[in-house]
């Protein structure tokens, strides 16, 4: 990818959600070869009646999903908060970025056109879920090895 830390983009189209519970049930699913994430973007994210918003990416469970993810084709991640260099480095190494969202659920939510749950549902609202997006905001916070943290 041609982005560079401080671009400004827009996803539009189906972008997957996950967070602490669901996450590592999604890389062991991959890893079982049940679950297929080339090219995917996934947001760090719970998904209620209230909206959306990013979690914190730098949450142990979910820190450690991202280097495996991006190895099995997810091309970005959205959350917030600084990654580990170790983190950094190896969105690099397989050509995945990161990027943060406006911390505003209310303007998230105007975004999403549709939503349903795709894996693992007995978590609730930390389901996988598979969102319906246009012109989400994003700024690219890691790429190339690079950071704005």
């Amino acid at each position: 990818m041609d982005l560079k830390v401080g671009d400004r983009i827009e996803i539009s189209g189906t972008i997957l959600t996950g967070r602490d519970a669901a996450l590592p049930k999604l890389v062991n699913s991959i890893k079982n070869g049940k679950s297929d994430v080339d090219g995917s973007v996934i947001m760090h994210t719970a998904v209620s009646d209230a909206g959306i918003s990013p979690t914190t990416s730098n949450k142990e469970e979910i820190e450690e999903s991202i280097p495996y993810l991006s190895k099995a084709g997810v091309k970005v991640h959205l959350g917030k908060g600084a990654l580990s260099k170790g983190t950094v480095n190896t969105l690099n190494k397989y050509n995945s970025i990161f990027a943060v969202t406006p911390p505003a659920a209310a303007l998230l939510t105007s975004k999403v056109i549709s939503r349903k749950v795709v894996a693992f549902k007995e978590e609730g609202m930390e389901a996988i879920h598979a969102l319906e997006v246009k012109e989400l905001p994003c700024i690219v916070a890691v790429a190339h090895s690079k950071t704005i943290y």
